[in-house]
């Protein structure tokens, strides 16, 4: 049985596939963030505690992330290539969702931890997949 995604062309499949993995990603990344909040009792938005918590949903997100990269998203195995380009993009990622977290907590101060997590992932996600596609090609 072949999914929808299958009858795409090759790059609007990736296309909807990274979104499919980036949005569960995402997902996990916010809940992660959230759990560790929890546990830190409710840090200060913007304190040191608050970016740890945000730093530990990241880094938890990030090795499911890599496989169904790999698998569903852009057809290839893992391996010792794209495992480093996709430490590289997330390299990337990790300072475009730390630089616009205190941006996001200035602008949007009234929002829930759970609203300005998903901006910030959503912005570094669109970054994240343009990097990606020069890593992950099938041979």
């Amino acid at each position: 049985m072949k999914l929808p995604t299958s009858y795409l062309s090759g790059k609007m499949r990736s296309a909807i596939r990274f979104f499919i993995v980036g949005t569960s990603g995402a997902f996990v990344q916010t809940w992660f963030f959230m759990a560790a909040l929890y546990f830190m009792a409710q840090p200060a938005k913007g304190s040191g505690l608050y970016y740890l918590a945000f730093g530990i949903g990241y880094i938890l997100e990030m090795i499911p992330n890599y496989f169904f990269s790999n698998w569903y998203t852009f057809g290839t195995k893992p391996d010792w290539k794209n495992a480093g380009g996709f430490l590289f993009a997330r390299a990337i990622n990790v300072g475009v969702q730390f630089g616009l977290l205190p941006l996001a907590l200035a602008f949007f101060s009234s929002w829930r931890d759970d609203l300005i997590s998903m901006l910030v992932i959503f912005i570094g996600g669109c970054v994240n997949y343009l990097i990606c596609l020069l890593f992950f090609k099938k041979k």
